[in-house]
């Protein structure tokens, strides 16, 4: 008698599960812990919710945190009253340990302790994080977290600056197909015409500190800021078909 083997292909990919913590700062939940938490996961104010936040402010589902291309990504669920990271309204943001997440009269800290002693130390080791830029009381306080820590060497000094929020230039996505990359290098290209053409208007009084631009260079900066909030809007609420 023949035999016959049957195989089951398995997909190429599976969804990519991370494990994290959030912890609540501030709002009526404040105190809560959620630790190891496998994405994907949503928050808000119903059941159903991985994190369930008593808050009226917040929507039914606000937001979504979920893993790709091995970073974590927070997306705005069109909640009605919005989203911030490090008090910038976003709609898609990939999350850092140490981000502080608002949404209605809720903050969440993104991180434990350790991740986020972690980071602080691969910050200072690459120079981005000048030890005497640091803050220590600040940042503790801001991250509820004692400047005494035995895992956190925090530093001495009292400057005030977030340490963990300095903006930094993002990474350019990988993986893109040549029509994408070839759209993001035709977007970038126009708007680095458009700042030099704004650049080169711009005049220098001798022995002055202030920098003098007419009315309409000034129009031109509103208009170029209102296309990239165009921009950040349409990606992170892409219409519908």
């Amino acid at each position: 008698m023949a035999r016959f083997a049957i195989s089951f292909a398995l997909p190429l990919r599976i969804a990519a599960m991370a494990h994290i913590s959030l912890y609540v700062l501030d709002g009526a939940d404040r105190g809560r812990k959620y630790e190891s938490l496998v994405t994907p996961i949503t928050i808000g104010r119903e059941e159903g919710n991985a994190v369930q936040l008593n808050d009226e402010r917040i929507s039914r589902f606000h937001i979504k945190i979920q893993e790709d291309q091995d970073m974590l990504v927070l997306t705005d669920l069109d909640s009605t009253n919005g989203t911030r990271v490090n008090g910038e309204q976003v709609q898609l943001r990939i999350l850092r340990y140490g981000d502080v997440i608002s949404l209605g009269r809720s903050v969440l800290r993104y991180g434990t302790r350790e991740q986020i002693a972690q980071r602080l130390k691969s910050l200072r080791e690459s120079g981005e994080i000048p030890t005497d830029q640091l803050d220590a009381s600040a940042l503790a306080k801001h991250l509820e977290l004692s400047p005494s820590d035995p895992d956190v060497d925090w530093g001495s000094t009292t400057q005030s600056r977030s340490t963990l929020h300095i903006p930094r230039p993002p990474e350019l996505p990988e993986g893109l197909g040549p029509a994408q990359s070839a759209q993001l290098s035709e977007l970038l290209e126009y708007l680095h015409l458009r700042t030099r053409a704004l650049l080169e208007g711009v005049e220098i009084p001798e022995e002055s500190r202030v920098v003098e631009i007419d009315i309409a260079r000034w129009q031109e900066v509103l208009d170029m800021q209102g296309l990239l909030a165009g921009y950040l809007r349409n990606i992170g609420e892409p219409e519908k078909e």
